[in-house]
């Protein structure tokens, strides 16, 4: 079972749904943001996903806008997140952080520019286990689907609260590891409140897939994520966790502690399915 199917397997077995926590990698620097990424693997997150910084990063609000340029500001690349991953799979043999599933969450120019194949090759090999391709549907996702099955990875689709039942179905063939719900129509952000239409949503999108369906944007208090964990397999956040990371950058050792605590309250929310 790859690292992805057994973090949705354990949370089912405790009656749960996954965590999976964002974090912008390489912000506000690359050795803070290891040490956060360590903080949120030590707190309990089931799948880590990180951003790769990126210019023009359509899909995000002014919190992942801002996390992404004090990352380029810091000199943040490609490589440097794909030795994140690796300082991170470095740990001991048995300690979360070698075994928790890393999705790379990335715009499309950064995986086409050095080469289809060449990213996904070396994402792979530094322990990355998906690819959540923001801009990239999957009509041209080709050269991208086809490197990733020679070398596995697992590639993640959104659906949005505006596609059709017929998308839905061409969507959920093409993906694999689990498929990205975004619970409202705009950016990424904190929210004081998420549409009614969640579960609704949730149902439809099972109707075409037997993967594990989370939901994202938006989510950023307990309540939420008890909302959000009620109907889907895992529920994401992404901004509440960045802006504990803004929060702090005036004394980023305090970064890890404030991350630890931030997402002990957040977990609070995981429904119990018993």
């Amino acid at each position: 079972m790859d690292r992805i199917a057994a973090a949705f397997a354990r949370a089912r077995a405790e009656k749960r749904a996954a965590f999976v926590a964002y974090l912008c990698a390489g912000d506000p620097d690359p050795a803070a943001s290891l040490a956060a990424c360590h903080a949120l693997i030590a707190g309990g997150v089931d799948i880590l996903e990180l951003g790769l910084p990126f210019t023009d990063p359509l899909a995000d609000g002014p919190t992942n806008q801002l996390a992404a340029q004090r990352a380029l500001e810091a000199g943040v690349n490609t490589e440097s997140v794909l030795q994140i991953v690796r300082d991170l799979r470095s740990a001991p043999k048995g300690r979360p952080a070698a075994t928790v599933p890393i999705v790379l969450y990335a715009y499309y120019n950064m995986v086409f520019t050095p080469g289809v194949e060449n990213f996904v090759r070396r994402a792979v090999a530094a322990g990355v286990d998906g690819l959540l391709a923001l801009d990239c549907p999957p009509e041209e996702a080709g050269e991208l689907l086809a490197a990733s099955r020679a070398h596995g990875l697992k590639n993640i689709f959104i659906i949005a609260p505006t596609t059709p039942p017929a998308r839905i179905s061409r969507i959920a063939a093409a993906a694999s590891g689990f498929l990205y719900y975004v619970s409202l129509e705009g950016v990424t952000g904190e929210r004081a409140d998420l549409p009614a239409s969640i579960p609704t949503a949730v149902a439809e999108i099972r109707r075409h897939t037997k993967l594990p369906v989370v939901v994202g944007f938006g989510v950023s208090k307990p309540a939420h994520v008890r909302q959000v964990s009620a109907v889907a397999d895992g529920v994401v956040v992404g901004s509440a966790l960045v802006n504990t990371v803004a929060a702090h950058l005036a004394d980023r050792a305090g970064i890890p502690s404030a991350l630890a605590a931030k997402l002990a309250d957040l977990r609070i929310g995981l429904a119990h399915a018993g």
